[in-house]
Order: C-alpha cells, then structure tokens, then sequence
C-alpha cells in the first residue's frame, strides 16, 4: 500500500510539472550565444508573441504554443543590435523543427514538421526560380542600356510576362492543393491584388473544411470586399456620367 501511494505521488508529480502544448518548435541556432527568441502570430495587421526564450550559450531551445488550426507562425531573433531576424513557418499541432544560422538566420533555415510546410516548400521552390529570371531580366536589361543597345531588349514586355506566369502559377497551384490550408493563404499573401474572378476560382474548388478554415473564411472576407468595392466603383461612376 505505502509502494502504491509512492507511485501514485510520484506520477502526480510528473503530470503537474508537465505541461501539454498543441505546437512545441524545437529550434538550433548554429553560432548564437545570447540573444532572445520571440515565437509571434499574426493577428490582424499585427503580432503578438505567444512564447519567448532568452539564449545564453545553448544554440538549442524550445518554444511552445497553444493551435487551433494550422496556420503561419514567425520566429523571431533579437539580439540588442536593431537588426531583427525573421523565420516564417506553416504550424500545425505537433512538433516542427527549425535548424539555421546566426549568419544566414532566414535562408539557411531547413523546416521539418506540418503537412503545410511541405506544400508552402514545394510552391517557394518554383518562386526562388521565377525570382532567379527576374534577376536575369534585370542584369540583361541593366547591359542593354549600359552598351546603348536598349532597342535589342524589351525589358518593360518580359517583365510583365514573367509577372503573368508568376501569378498564373500561383493560382494553378492554388487550385491543385484544394485540400491544404496553403491554398487560401497564399491567395490572400501572393496574389492579393488579382482579379476576383481569379480569386473565387481558388475560393470555389477548395474542399469544404478548407473553405472554414483561417485562411478559407479571410479569403471568403477579401472577395466580398473586392466585390462591394468594385460595386462603389462602378455607382460612383455611373452617377458622375448622370
């Protein structure tokens, strides 16, 4: 009886000093030695942080959150040096792991957790590739004028093609991953400003519990207030004609 009571209160013990969280961030930060890390969400035009630790020698730490749903978190680094450092993440309930560098905090950054992370990982990899021709446009463009030879390039007509295929892909993305939460976000983050006949066509094809997700319900918001807006356009137009 009294092994019995030890057990019990020993286990006791261990479930109060234990404390259950839907996201724990299991972060190294090769090369930090003091600092402060800040694990923020977005809410509205502004962040709130949800949980900090203060570094001081060990490059490895934790950070934990209360999740309803997936949606993206930011990791921040504070280093007294007016220089914040910012890595964005898909979270979902679970255990993601960030590994990066003090040098490179952002790039460097390899992310292995949520299902979403996977799939935003996929469309920033073809994003880097129009980013990398854009940056070819550019340097082609800055040797054209530098060699008076600027009738031999049209820069304005790629560029405004590249933009099209960047954001035709997005939205082809879009539609092709009706069943994630990042499809919503990123026609709300990537292509905001497109025609809303573009962004009904993403809103339309996703899966019912995407259509109720964060992202589903803020991209359900932005088309009715394109819409409404679009129709005070259209009436201050007509009365001004009158």
């Amino acid at each position: 009886m009294k092994n019995a009571l030890i057990v019990a209160l020993a286990f006791l013990a261990i479930s109060c000093g234990t404390d259950s969280h839907d996201l724990t961030v299991k972060v190294r930060v090769d090369g930090l030695k003091k600092g402060t890390v800040y694990l923020e969400q977005q809410q509205d035009s502004t962040f709130v942080v949800v949980d900090s630790v203060v570094v001081n020698g060990n490059p490895e730490f934790q950070l934990h959150s209360s999740l309803n749903e997936p949606q993206v978190l930011s990791i921040k680094l504070n280093k007294n040096d007016n220089d914040d450092r910012y890595i964005s993440f898909f979270a979902d309930k679970g255990i993601t792991e960030i590994n990066t560098t003090l040098k490179n905090f952002n790039f460097d950054a390899s992310i292995k957790g949520s299902k979403q992370q996977e799939v935003l990982e996929e469309y920033l990899l073809m994003m880097s590739k129009f980013n990398n021709k854009n940056l070819d446009l550019i340097k082609e463009h800055f040797e054209s004028e530098k060699s008076n030879d600027s009738t031999s390039f049209d820069f304005e007509t790629q560029y405004n093609t590249l933009i099209k295929r960047k954001y035709l892909y997005t939205i082809n993305f879009a539609v092709n991953h009706k069943d994630s939460e990042v499809s919503p976000y990123l026609a709300l983050t990537e292509i905001p400003n497109t025609s809303v006949k573009y962004l009904e066509t993403i809103y339309d094809a996703l899966n019912d519990n995407i259509k109720t997700s964060l992202y589903g319900k803020k991209l359900k918001a932005k088309i009715e207030v394109r819409k409404a807006d679009s129709t005070t356009v259209t009436t201050d137009t007509e009365n001004a004609q009158q």
